[in-house]
Formats: structure tokens, C-alpha cells, sequence
């Protein structure tokens, strides 16, 4: 299904799964330094439970998850691709609802 065209400024939280919590912390340092996000928050201890290539998988992963805007997130998924050390990232990004404040404070830290 094809996805709709959201505006450049739309609020957008985007997640990824990471191996461990050093992995998350390097990614998220260099998202916030590139500008793409206001705030990279890091949740350790995630148990995930996935079916890869045929078998089915439990390991112990962190959740990476960040505040962001559209017109951010084609430049994030590439930067969370080229350094992100699994072959198929989770990348996953919800529009969410925020207060008009929290959606300023995220545009100005985001400018360009």
C-alpha cells in the first residue's frame, strides 16, 4: 500500500531495534550531531522474540527511538542503515500528536 505524502513539518517518532545499548547511544549521538532530531531516547533490556531467515529467535536488544519531523526522516533511515550493524534495521516511524511547544522545540532543534 502506497504510503501518504504527510507535510515537511509533521511530528514523526521514529524506532529501531539495536543489538545493545552502545550501539543505540553511537547511533543516536550521531543522528543528534547530523541535526535530524531534537531528542534520541535509548530503552535497554528489550526482549524480542522474530522469526530471521527461516529460524525463530530470542535475544536481548535495546530500543532506540527518537523525535523527529518528515521532512528528517529519509536522511535518518539512511544514516541508521549505513551504521547500524544488522542486515535488515527495524526502522519504524508513527505521526504523532504533541503539544504545539514540543513541536516547536523539535523544529528549531531539527532546523536546517
Amino acid at each position: 500500500m502506497p504510503e501518504t505524502a504527510r507535510p515537511a513539518d509533521t511530528p514523526l517518532h521514529l524506532s529501531v531495534t539495536c543489538p545493545d545499548e552502545e550501539t543505540a547511544r553511537l547511533l543516536g549521538r550521531r543522528a543528534l550531531s547530523a541535526r535530524l532530531v531534537a531528542c534520541a531516547n535509548i530503552l535497554p533490556g528489550l526482549s524480542s522474540l522474530y522469526w530471521w531467515q527461516g529460524t525463530l529467535c530470542e535475544d536481548s536488544e535495546a530500543i532506540l527511538s527518537f523525535k523527529t519531523l518528515e521532512r528528517h526522516r529519509p536522511a535518518l533511515t539512511a544514516l541508521i542503515a549505513q551504521g547500524h550493524p544488522y542486515d535488515l534495521p527495524a526502522i519504524t516511524w508513527t505521526e504523532v500528536g504533541m503539544s504545539d511547544e514540543l513541536a516547536d522545540w523539535v523544529r528549531t532543534e531539527t532546523s536546517d
